[in-house]
């Protein structure tokens, strides 16, 4: 065969010279094959780029705002002293729960005791005088009538009475007072709640009504607030959906999604904030076991309601490029196109498309890197039915 082929060469090739110039050009031939062949093979590999898909499936989607959220105290007070004297004993200790009414400081009253022997004594002995004046006042008058007295005689009976009776009455009020104050050398917690720093200990002096210097904070952590801000644009449908009852919100500390607490919506505040195009709103929850906290940052998400049979494509088959959001779509014959999409909610888990999918399409999932529009693809997440062979794209 060799003799066959090389007869149809002309005789001078076979000349030393001629086999010198016929080397390079066989060589330059079998680069060419070599590099037809590893093109061959690229395409080929290319043909197989394994990805994992998912299907666009019509769902029942909850129409959400997510924003971030402070919990603050259902109540929070700083417990002041309402008279001043000497702390004699604190009974409660830091981080308590308290109830309403429980005492918590004791203030000497000894002072205020004193004060409130010498009102009842000036009442009694007042008391006594209004008596005596009154018969006298009684008496004076049935003289009158006999002509005994004169008319001015009787009215000044009856004036002491009067003025006397006055004076009880401000006795009586200096009672009230006295009593009250030795009330208040009896501290009480005026709110259920938690107890925080104790500012003030035994033995201190305490200025009545000195609210630079509480003696401590009392914080109802049961239930709480959460405050939040959402951008102005959403209060329209806040309100029109709060008109048709309570809205649900969620809240979770960050990294703690699965110990989310619902709450419900129950104030909007009255103005927008003109700096940040916000408005503030507050959520309360019950908070039994205490797993939110005063001061707290949390993950907040207001429900405004549910899509029905919205089109939803998993959030990892979303891709971003320089003109916006787009797929790769499967395609019948194992190739992928590239669509672009309009995304309307988006989460990690899906994102609810507005345009360019339909329900019971399959999009690529993880794997894009290597895909442009026309690529073939194998699919992993797909299990292959025994005794047929995976599928690969090539016909």
């Amino acid at each position: 065969m060799i003799n066959r082929t090389l007869s149809f060469l002309p005789a001078s090739q076979f000349s030393l010279p001629g086999l010198k110039r016929l080397v390079p050009a066989l060589l330059f031939l079998g680069l060419l094959l070599h590099l037809g062949c590893s093109q061959q093979a690229q395409t080929r590999h290319q043909s197989q780029v394994p990805v994992t898909t998912a299907k666009v499936t019509a769902q029942d989607v909850p129409l959400d705002i997510s924003v971030i959220g402070t919990v603050m105290p259902f109540s929070s007070v700083n417990v002041t002293a309402r008279i001043s004297g000497q702390i004699l004993e604190r009974h409660v200790q830091e981080g308590d729960v308290v109830e309403k009414g429980q005492l918590l400081f004791s203030i000497d009253d000894k002072p205020y005791l004193a004060v409130l022997n010498a009102a009842r004594s000036n009442l009694e002995k007042d008391r006594v005088l209004l008596a005596k004046a009154r018969k006298d006042a009684k008496r004076y008058t049935d003289l009158l009538a006999k002509d005994y007295v004169t008319k001015d005689q009787a009215e000044q009976a009856q004036a002491d009475a009067q003025a006397l009776a006055a004076t009880v009455q401000g006795d009586e009020a200096a009672v009230e007072s006295a009593k009250l104050n030795v009330s208040y050398c009896s501290i009480t917690a005026p709110i259920d709640g938690k107890v925080g720093d104790v500012l003030i200990h035994e033995g201190n002096l305490v200025k009545d009504n000195d609210p630079a210097n509480p003696l401590m904070v009392i914080n109802q952590v049961d239930p709480v607030y959460v405050r939040f801000s959402v951008p102005e644009q959403y209060l329209p449908e806040i309100r029109k959906r709060m008109a048709g009852g309570a809205l649900v919100v969620h809240a979770s500390a960050p990294g703690q999604g699965s110990l989310k607490k619902d709450g419900h919506l129950m104030f909007v505040d009255n103005a927008i904030q003109s700096d940040s195009g916000t408005i503030d709103l507050k959520a309360v929850f019950d908070n039994a076991d205490e797993g939110l906290w005063p001061g707290q940052f949390v993950n907040v998400v207001l429900v405004l309601g549910v899509r029905k049979n919205a089109v939803v494509a998993p959030g990892a088959a979303i891709q971003v490029g320089q003109d916006g959001k787009y797929v790769f779509v499967v395609k019948k014959d194992m190739t992928v196109e590239q669509r672009d999409v309009t995304v309307g909610d988006e989460t990690d888990d899906h994102a609810v498309i507005e345009s360019g999918l339909s329900v019971g399409e399959t999009v690529v999932t993880d794997g894009q890197l290597m895909l442009t529009t026309g690529t073939s693809i194998s699919i992993k997440n797909e299990p292959v039915a025994k005794n047929e062979p995976a599928a690969t794209g090539e016909k």
